[in-house]
Formats: structure tokens, C-alpha cells, sequence
């Protein structure tokens, strides 16, 4: 990638007369010969002292502040070696400036970091910025672009470290840069670029860190100006320190929340300037504006409050509903759900979610149930408030309320659930249509039908909410009735939907022989699916002897079932999943279905066996998967490759890697990547249930879609 580094020649005609000379000209190398910076780079800023030339506001402003720093460092022969002590300087504008260049430099201080020596082992790059001004994009993308060259470019190579001048040696410098300067920020150019960085956030977790270093059981957070769970985490434990609870956990559970409502205090009454810091804090990290003064509760902190309660659908006017709502505001604060609607978002979603907070957690008082976000998205959270609210719609005491589709809820949505509705429990069974929304129509190719947002809040049997139930009835594979029953029910409201039902699909580790062959056919079942192949020897204490047997395929098609083809190399975590290993499974795989003779166009479902997020999908499923691809796109693409795992997971690698099918572990219901998310468009299989099929004989039931995956119904010759 082109670099422009502009020469010293740029800013040594602002250097007075005698030294101007040696300003421009190339830099001589040090005195000192002991120079390798394989340790990395030092970020600098300048300080607070006054800047030569105004506040930056023209090039010219940058060029005679340099020319001072060389006066000012050459003044001073013994410290920096008679020139400018900086390798680079970078200003606002995004323009780099040479200094020492590839020389070696001696802005760093003296001392050593793991044995490198500050300034023999690192370079230094200053950025032209006060301690009170903020980084712009174009300096902070300079800074990478720099970082980039001097790691891949340079004739001397950096390392992989950034670190801050004020690493291991007492300075305030690089200021407001300090939040960047680390490995994994957005100027680290092996990390994706994220843009400016927030100095609120940052001045709160700078304070955070320093003010309860020492109380039992607190863990500090990164410092990078950016909202996590680290930070909402170490403000929780503040919270905590401060209410009287010790040692400090990082979780707001009941005793945090109780202590909140004894002490009953709203921020604007708040003596304690700590705490006051600490809701100022999380405001700021829900991206709203209040003090800036964090310590201060002041008119902008009040305004931003009273937005929380209305952006969560509560109400600060009324004063019972402030304070009652008080305990759950900050428990909402100090977590990651966001209270606006985002990009992305849905607004009919949002308005669905604000109700939930009005009826259930503000009106009703459900004693389970949080505030759950307002964002515009259907997440796990969400799909807990909308079960409470059920539960109590059909009849659950308010105190035996807690989320999960058990006995109970399930008896009481098979009755009063399955009959007519009116009011809020039709509001919520349409709600859970919208959020289940869009539903597939057939095809191909198969289209997207949404919710008609209208049909929430009205009682009527309108022709669009019935059409919509009818086609997601019929996309589920439930019998299509365009009504509120049970299996309609719990299709929308938990991935397993009614494990009951019956299915035509199963699979198992289990070899199939011809007497069980006929005891699943006899069953019902008119598929099954197998593994093709174990990577665990017998004398391994894990072995499970799941691998197809030799004959096996044919032993099952003798019985008149299909086969699909699973492979799985353990897959539990996210350690079993890099490219490498994709391409590896990927070839072990074709090998293993051409041994069985399996036919050409069959489908092998890669198993994801393990609850995983977005990050891990990102960071290590995505390239196991791309890996896969390749493998079978090298072996002439004779096999399709499908996906296992959760809704999520199978959604996002048919999207985005090109997974052919999907086989859906919707049994396992309690993933986070089932809930809150729909059957991806492309399933096959969903596996709703586990069982002893017979004695010693595990099964899962697996609905097999009709004009799905048809799986193999024929082998090659021999």
C-alpha cells in the first residue's frame, strides 16, 4: 500500500537560519548503534504545552510546530542526540512528516519493555495534539497507514506492539491517543478499522480503573473509548462498592438490584459524587449526552435520563413510576441493551418492545422480568420478556413466572391460548407473527412474506394475519391452519417448536443393521443420518464408533430410508474451527463419501456443535467453512457441503459462505443463536427432540422437509 512520508525539507524552512540546514537534510544515524525496533512503535502527542503557530487549523500551523520540537530537542544534545527525537509526526490533517525516519530515535525515555530497550527496540511516532484535543480520522488513519508500512515496508521492520509512552514510564503523554495506542485499536492495521473512539467512555473507564483498583474482586477494563461488557461490568462492580456490597462480582443480579432500591435514590438527589459519576458513566456508554463534568449531575445528565425512561416506554412524569422504575433503569444501564432504535432496527419491533416494558415490567410488576431492550431487533432478551408476558397473559401466577416454555406454559397455551383471542394475549400471539417475520412462500424461487404491522393492534381475523399464519404454518412443516393453536404456538416461540409432532427424519451415532433399519421405517422415520467418519482411534476413552460401517449405506437404503451425510471432527468449540481444518475435513470428508459411494450432487452437513456467536462465526466458523468450500471446489465440487448448528449459525454460513441446506439443532433451544432468530430459508432437517429409540439406542427426531435436501436414495456401482 503507497505511502506518502513527506521529507524534513516540509518543515526545516520554519527552523532558525543556523540550524535549518541540518533540519533539512537527511537524518544522520545515531550516535547510539544499538537499534532494531522489532519491539514496535511508541505513540506520542505533544502535551499540553502552548503550540507554536496557533491551534493546528492550517498546515502551516504543523510545520512551524515541528520546526519547535526540532529546536527544542536540538537544544538539548545530550537527551535526544542533537535532532528531532521523533521517528514520524503525523498531524490532524493526515499528513506524515519524517523526523528521525528509520534512524533511531530518542522520544521513548529511557528503560527497557521485556528486555527491548524503549528507544533501541521501538519507534516513535508523535502525534500533533494537545492533551486536551481529540484525535481526527485523518491523523488516526494516517497512524495506521504509517504502522502498516513500517511493519511491512520499512528497512527496518517494526514489531507487532503499540504502546503508550506512558507504558512503564510516569507521563500523562500520549493524552486522549492513549485510547488508541494498543494492539487491536483502530489504528493497528492487523485489526478492522472502526473509526474515532469515544473520550467519555475512555475518561470513564480511565476513572473507573483508578478509583476501585484495589476493592476486592474488581477487574479493570480496557481503556479504548469504546462501549463493552467489560465496561458496563467494572461500573457494575463500582456500583456495587459503593452501595456496600463486598467482594464486588461482575454481575448485576438480585442483591445489586436491592441495594439500588434501598437506597432509593435518584441521581438528582444523589449526595454521593461517585455514584453520580458512575450513572453519568453509563449514560455516556448508551451513547447519550449528559455532563461532561461526570462527577456533576447537571441539566444535560437530567435531559438524557428522562430520555432513557421514554426511549424504554416508561414513564419519568409519573413520580411512582420513576421511582419504582428506578432500580430497573440502572440495571438496563449497566448492561449492553441499547434503549433506541438502531441501524437495522424495526420500528414496529421497537414500538412491541416499549409495550412490553409499559404492561409487564412498569404495570404488572412481573418480579422475573428486566427491562428488555428497545432496539428494533428481536434478540434472546426479547424472546424472554415476550414468554413472561404469556405466561402471565394465560394465567401463570406472577411469581411462578419465569421465561421457559415448561409444563405449565405449555398446558395453559394448549387451552386458554389455543382459543379465541382478545385483547393482549392476541396482541402478543401477533407480536410473536412480527417478530417471526418475514415467513417464507414457496417457490422457487421462495419469497419473503412480512407481518402486516397494522394486524397487532386490532382484534379483527383480518385476510393478511391469517395469510401470513397459513404460510408460516406451511414453511414450519406444521399442519396449515391459519390458527392460534398449540404447534402454532410454540413454533414461534422456541426453535424446538412442538417436539411432539411427528417427523420423518433422524440421526444418530448408532450403526444401522437391517433389523433396525425395518424398526425405523416401521416407526415412521424415512431418513437418517449418519457420520462418515470418527477422528478418534478406537483405544480413546471419547471413541464413540460412530463412522458408517462398510455396507452400512446399502443396509439403509435395503430398508427403504434415504441417508444424509454428517461430518463432524468434535466441533464444540470454537478451538475445532480454522481454515486450515476446513480444508483439511473438507478433502477427509469427499474421500470418505466417495469410499461409501455416495453419488454426485449429495449433500455433507458440517456440524457446528456448540452455541456460537457472532464473534466466533466471524472470527473462526466463517473460515472453517470457507475452507470446506474450497477443499470440495478442488476436488471438482462432486459434493455439496451443508451446514449443522444453530439458526444463527446456519443462516449466516448459507448466506455468507453458500451453504446448500441447513440442518437446524433446534433442539437445543436454549442457544442464544435459536433464540430471537427465525428457520433460516434454506432448512432441511430440525432436529426438535432427543430419545431412547430403544434400549441403549439414542435418536433425535428431526422434521424432514418436503422438497428439501433429498438425500441419497441410490449409490454408485462398484
Amino acid at each position: 500500500m503507497s505511502i506518502t512520508i513527506h521529507p524534513r525539507a516540509d518543515w526545516a524552512v520554519h527552523v532558525v537560519p543556523p540550524w535549518r540546514g541540518h533540519a533539512a537534510a537527511d537524518p544522520a544515524p545515531s550516535t547510539n548503534p544499538n537499534w532494531d525496533p522489532d519491539g514496535g512503535v511508541f505513540i506520542h502527542h505533544r502535551g499540553g504545552e502552548q503550540i507554536i503557530g496557533g491551534g493546528y487549523a492550517s498546515e502551516e500551523d504543523c510545520l512551524k510546530d515541528i520546526a519547535s520540537i526540532y529546536e527544542k530537542h536540538r537544544s538539548d544534545e545530550e537527551t535526544f542526540d542533537g535532532d528531532i527525537a521523533y521517528n514520524f509526526l503525523i498531524c490532524q490533517h493526515g499528513n506524515i512528516y519524517q523526523g528521525r525516519g528509520y534512524e533511531r530515535g530518542e522520544a521513548n525515555a529511557p528503560g527497557y519493555v521485556d528486555g527491548l530497550g524503549r528507544n533501541a527496540g521501538f519507534y516513535s511516532i508523535c502525534g500533533l495534539m494537545r492533551s486536551d484535543h481529540l484525535a481526527s480520522e485523518p491523523l488516526l488513519q494516517a497512524y495506521r497507514s504509517l504502522i502498516r508500512h513500517l511493519r511491512t515496508e520499512a528497512s527496518r521492520p517494526a514489531g507487532p506492539r503499540i504502546l503508550p509512552h506512558s507504558h512503564g514510564f510516569d507521563t500523562e503523554c500520549p493524552g486522549n491517543l492513549t485510547m488508541y495506542a494498543q494492539p487491536g485499536s483502530t489504528i493497528d492495521p492487523d485489526a478492522p478499522w472502526t473509526g474515532l473512539a469515544d473520550i467519555q467512555v475512555f475518561t470513564a473507564q480511565r476513572w473507573v480503573n483508578d478509583e476501585y483498583a484495589g476493592v476486592p474482586g474488581f477487574v479493570p477494563c480496557p481503556e479504548n473509548g469504546r462501549t463493552g461488557w467489560g465496561t458496563v461490568l467494572s461500573l457494575t462492580q463500582g456500583l456495587q462498592h459503593e452501595l456496600g456490597i463486598s467482594p464486588t462480582v461482575q454481575n448485576f443480579g438480585p442483591g445489586t438490584f436491592n441495594a439500588v432500591c434501598v437506597r432509593n435514590t435518584l441521581p438528582a438527589q444523589e449526595p454521593n459524587a461517585n455514584l453520580r459519576r458512575i450513572y453519568n458513566a453509563a449514560l455516556w456508554c448508551k451513547g447519550y449526552w449528559c455532563s461532561t463534568n461526570h462527577g456533576a449531575w447537571n441539566n444535560d445528565s437530567q435531559i438524557a435520563l428522562e430520555q432513557v425512561y421514554c426511549d424504554a416506554g416508561l414513564a419519568y412524569g409519573d413520580p411512582v413510576q420513576r421511582h419504582d422504575m428506578w432500580p430497573y433503569v440502572v440495571k438496563g444501564l449497566l448492561r449492553m441493551d441499547q434503549f433506541r432504535l438502531v441501524p437495522g432496527g424495526n420500528a414496529t419491533t421497537r414500538s412491541v418492545q416499549q409495550w412490553l416494558n409499559t404492561r409487564y415490567v412498569a404495570q404488572v410488576g412481573i418480579p422475573a422480568m428486566n427491562l428488555v431492550p428497545c432496539d428494533g431487533y428481536y434478540s434472546r432478551d426479547v424472546q424472554q420478556g415476550l414468554m413472561m408476558a404469556i405466561q402471565y397473559e394465560i394465567g401463570i401466577p406472577v411469581g411462578s413466572i419465569n421465561g421457559y416454555f415448561g409444563p405449565g406454559t405449555q398446558a395453559g397455551l394448549a387451552g386458554v391460548g389455543s382459543g379465541a383471542l382478545t385483547g393482549n394475549l392476541r396482541c402478543l400471539f401477533r407480536a410473536a407473527c412480527h417478530f417471526n417475520s418475514p415467513t417464507m412462500l414457496p417457490g422457487p424461487p421462495q419469497t419473503p412474506l412480512s407481518y402486516h404491522p397494522p394486524d397487532i393492534v386490532t382484534d379483527a381475523q383480518t385476510a393478511t394475519h391469517v395469510a401470513w399464519v397459513q404460510a408460516f404454518q406451511a414453511f414450519s412443516q406444521i399442519p396449515v391452519t391459519g390458527a392460534n393453536n398449540y404447534t402454532t404456538w410454540a413454533q414461534l416461540l422456541v426453535s424446538t417448536g412442538d417436539s411432539a409432532r411427528p417427523a420423518g427424519g433422524c440421526d444418530c451415532i448408532t450403526e444401522i443393521t437391517p433389523q433396525r433399519g425395518n424398526q425405523l421405517w416401521a416407526a415412521g422415520y424415512r431418513i437418517v443420518g449418519r457420520y462418515l467418519d470418527e477422528h478418534l482411534p478406537p483405544t480413546d476413552p471419547y471413541f464413540l464408533n460412530k463412522a458408517l460401517k462398510p455396507g452400512e449405506p446399502q443396509t439403509i437404503l435395503n430398508a427403504g430410508l434415504r441417508l444424509f451425510p454428517i461430518f463432524q471432527y468434535n466441533g464444540t468449540q470454537l478451538g475445532n474451527f480454522t481454515h486450515q481444518k476446513g480444508l483439511d475435513q473438507g478433502n477427509r470428508a469427499h474421500l470418505k463419501a466417495v469410499e461409501h459411494r455416495l453419488p454426485a450432487g449429495v449433500c455433507i452437513y458440517f456440524a457446528v456443535d456448540y452455541d456460537a456467536l457472532d464473534i466466533d462465526i466471524d472470527s473462526n466458523i466463517k473460515p472453517y467453512f470457507d475452507g470446506v468450500r474450497a477443499a470440495l471446489a478442488g476436488l471438482g465440487n462432486r459434493y455439496a457441503f451443508g451446514v449443522y448448528g444453530s439458526r444463527n449459525v446456519c443462516i449466516r454460513i448459507s448466506r455468507e459462505v453458500g451453504a446448500r441446506w441447513s440442518l437446524v439443532s433446534g433442539m437445543s433451544w436454549g442457544y442464544s443463536g435459536n433464540l430471537g432468530f427465525p428457520l433460516p430459508e434454506n432448512w432441511s432437517l430440525n432436529q426438535i427432540r432427543e430419545y431412547e429409540f430403544a434400549p441403549g439406542w439414542g435418536l433425535d427426531h428431526d422434521v424432514w422437509r418436503t422438497a428439501a435436501d433429498p438425500g441419497v436414495h441410490v449409490l454408485d456401482a462398484q
